[in-house]
């Protein structure tokens, strides 16, 4: 008997060659949803938990560059949590606080805290070259350096652009089962695309950002190469020690290597749960550490790292975090923010899923950070 199939519905490619749950009127389910939606996945939880008091302070509310925030059509959840204190939450309609929603590149920041550690340890040296570390690495990332890498600070073969879909980052998504390999293409494990990539001058020439997701990857790999430890290890360790209460669920590529450029998905008050980390330089639940407080420190105070510019100022990309040189940051494709200023051991999450072509607007996480440094230093 011949039974044939047909494509998953969420998976298929459809309008403007993305899978059915990434275009714009599924997004918000994808998002919502991220841990059943992809084709595979991890999942870890902490056996004990960080536990947090309701406190709010309605004045947070009441600010109108909040209630801006929380009044869009997009928005999904806003959590301030001071210390073990949560002092203000909101949550639309269709979310909630137990509901997990995909953080996708904030996901990076875990490698500030995986980097940190083999620095400190003295087996990655920033300056060396990706090759040394990993010798069978193609020519997109031999020649540079851990630094660079880590900077968002390089160039090559690898183009992060959602409005075009001949972009590699598409590809990149066929190697992490979030979509399904071009037609005449066989799915490759992510390591083997990564190998693959190619480049010649690797000089980000201009000093701007130039963001590439295939860079997290790259780092991920070094340290569990170096490390002799897989990823998994090194996740769990951060899950016990942020204490979430919930699960922490995780992308995955076909062999079980986690997804460290935005696999990520947490509740609101367990990613700020995890913000706090670097609030308190890698200090957890029951005496637990992770990272390196220096190396988290250095990473805020740098002046080093290709700018962003914003209307508040300038943001450098420093060792994979944003920094203004009071705040850590990240946001994630799609409309998420995490914002920590370690000076008031505050951690500020936003969660919301844009729902334009790309998925992406500059000009609305420019004002969004803005309101977030705001709220997490007064």
């Amino acid at each position: 008997m011949n039974i044939s199939s047909i494509p998953n519905p969420d998976l298929a490619v459809t309008f403007d060659d993305k899978p059915n749950w990434e275009v714009s009127d599924n997004r918000r389910a994808g998002w919502h949803n991220l841990p059943t939606t992809t084709r595979y996945s991890m999942t870890l939880r902490a056996e004990g938990i960080s536990p947090l008091s309701k406190e709010i302070n309605w004045k947070i509310g009441d600010r109108s560059d909040v209630s801006r925030f929380l009044a869009v059509s997009h928005f999904s959840a806003f959590a301030v949590v001071r210390g073990d204190r949560v002092i203000f939450e909101s949550y639309a309609p269709d979310f909630g606080p137990q509901q997990t929603h995909s953080v996708q590149s904030i996901t990076k920041t875990h490698l500030n805290l995986m980097l940190g550690r083999v620095v400190a340890d003295g087996l990655v040296d920033l300056d060396e070259k990706v090759g040394i570390y990993l010798p069978e690495i193609g020519s997109a990332y031999a020649n540079a350096t851990v630094r660079d890498v880590s900077n968002m600070n390089i160039e090559n073969d690898y183009t992060e652009d959602w409005s075009d879909p001949n972009s590699l980052v598409f590809d990149m998504d066929a190697a992490i089962g979030w979509r399904p390999p071009r037609e005449g293409q066989n799915e490759k494990p992510l390591r083997e695309f990564l190998c693959g990539l190619t480049g010649s001058d690797l000089t980000n020439h201009g000093g701007e950002l130039n963001y590439k997701s295939a860079n997290t990857e790259i780092l991920a790999w070094i340290v569990e190469r170096v490390s002799g430890r897989p990823l998994r290890d090194w996740l769990l360790e951060i899950v016990e020690a942020a204490g979430y209460e919930g699960c922490f669920h995780i992308s995955c590529d076909r062999v079980g290597v986690p997804i460290l450029a935005g696999g990520v998905a947490l509740t609101a008050r367990d990613l700020a749960r995890y913000g706090l980390l670097f609030a308190r330089g890698g200090e957890g639940v029951d005496g637990r550490k992770v990272g390196d407080a220096q190396f988290i420190e250095e990473t805020r105070k740098s002046t080093v790292g290709p700018t962003w510019e914003t209307a508040s100022g300038y943001m450098r990309y420093n060792r994979a975090m944003f920094t203004n040189g009071t705040f850590l940051g990240h946001g994630g494709w799609g409309g998420q923010y995490l914002l920590v200023n370690p000076d008031t051991d505050t951690a500020v999450v936003y969660f919301s899923v844009l729902e334009n072509r790309t998925a992406e607007d500059l000009e609305f996480f420019a004002p969004l950070i803005e309101m977030m440094d705001s709220v997490a230093a007064s």
